[in-house]
Parts: C-alpha cells; sequence; structure tokens
C-alpha cells in the first residue's frame, strides 16, 4: 500500500531526499513507526495579544504559550487504518520546556473528494486543515495550511480567514549533520506571527502493530466529516 504522501504528490514524492521519502513512505502495512528525537533550536510565540489563542489550544494539545531555546523534542509517527477505514498517520510531538511538557498533536489523512491531505488537529478531530504539500528544491517537504473547518457534534461552519492559523512548515534533510531539520511558522490573517519553532532531530524506527500504537498516539474522537 502506498503511503497517503506517495498518494498525494504522485510522481514528485521521488523528487525528494531519500531520507524524506523513507520518512513519509510508510503505511499501516508497514508495521513501522518513525521516532525523532531532538532539540527545537527556538520556540517563539507572537505579541502579548496572542497569548489568550495560544492558551486556548492547551487542552487539546493544539497550541501553548511558552518559548525556549534549546527545547527537547520528541516526535512520533504512526500508521494505521482508523475506525472509519481511512489510511492515517499520527504527527505527535511533544516539547519539553523545563517546568512543562507541550504538546501538539495531529492525524492526517489523504481524501479522494477533496483530493488533499487532510490534518485534523488536536485530541478530538475537531479542526481539519486542506495541506497543500510541494517539494522544494532541497528535496524537502513544504506544507502549507488551506481551507479549515470546524467540527463540533451537530456544529459545522468552515473557519472565516480572521480566525484561521495559517501554517507555513518546510521538513528537509541535512545531509552535512545527518539530521532531519525542521522549520514552522504559524501565522493569523489579524493578529500576525502567532508562534513558531527551528531546529533538528534524528529518527529511529520501530515495528509496531497497530493494535499496539500507543493510546496517547491516537485521537480520543474520530471526526467522519472532512
Amino acid at each position: 500500500m502506498s503511503s497517503i504522501y506517495q498518494q498525494q504528490l504522485g510522481a514528485d514524492f521521488e523528487k525528494l531526499h531519500p531520507r524524506i521519502q523513507e520518512r513519509l513512505g510508510f503505511s499501516s502495512g508497514d508495521h513501522r513507526a518513525f521516532v525523532g528525537e531532538g532539540v527545537m533550536e527556538r520556540v517563539w510565540h507572537g505579541p502579548f495579544f496572542t497569548q489568550p489563542f495560544l492558551r486556548a489550544g492547551l487542552a487539546r494539545h493544539i497550541t501553548f504559550p511558552e518559548t525556549g531555546h534549546n527545547v527537547p523534542f520528541r516526535i512520533e509517527n504512526y500508521a494505521y487504518q482508523d475506525p472509519l477505514g481511512r489510511e492515517t498517520v499520527t504527527w505527535i510531538r511533544r516539547f519539553h520546556f523545563p517546568e512543562h511538557t507541550r504538546c501538539f498533536d495531529a492525524t492526517m489523512i489523504r481524501s479522494a473528494a477533496r483530493q488533499s491531505i487532510v490534518d485534523y488537529l488536536g485530541t478530538h478531530q475537531h479542526v481539519a486543515v486542506d495541506i497543500d504539500m510541494a517539494v522544494t528544491e532541497r528535496g524537502g517537504l513544504r506544507l502549507r495550511s488551506g481551507a479549515q473547518r470546524f467540527r463540533e457534534g451537530r456544529l459545522a461552519f468552515r473557519l472565516p480567514g480572521v480566525l484561521a492559523a495559517l501554517a507555513d512548515v518546510e521538513e528537509w534533510y541535512d545531509d552535512a549533520a545527518d539530521c532531519y531539520r525542521i522549520e514552522v511558522v504559524v501565522r493569523n490573517p489579524v493578529l500576525g506571527k502567532l508562534f513558531g519553532y527551528t531546529g533538528s532531530f534524528r529518527s529511529s524506527w520501530h515495528s509496531v502493530v497497530p493494535e499496539h500504537i500507543p493510546a496517547h498516539a491516537l485521537p480520543l474522537r474520530y471526526e467522519a466529516r472532512e
């Protein structure tokens, strides 16, 4: 089975650096997980008036208000088929600040109907974001947020631009340093830059069948609406 990123990128997947291809090329049938550990050289947020926005996402593992330098970091990617039969990849991020470990979690699927990767943010999949993907000149992967939708019970609506958090992410492989590098910037059209981080990590691979994916890596609720 092709990974959701191979399906989305098609022939362009082969333009990725081989280590990025390896990182994004596994699916639920491969029974393996990617774990990256490293350091975020800088974790930052916008001006003081962005704080309420960042604190609002704490409980559901979407945003957090801390900043720092040389913050220990861990990312876990597991592939599985969710209860709705969708091929899914987890993005479980942990930032280990001196006083708190903060979480920035998501699950991704590929929507045939939308012809896009859909990124469900947080623990309850209540925010769904279309993701535009492209290969960069250095063989990295660039992800940019598109349309965003809120889903909570019977409530469902597209988030207006003034409420959107638009992410611009690049991940690439640094051959000289033998590590993955990542840069993330999240903006709001009204508030400006909200938060972001820059750093690096090295990988390890683990054998894991879908039934043994740890509970912390799975959402607490699955949302059928894309």
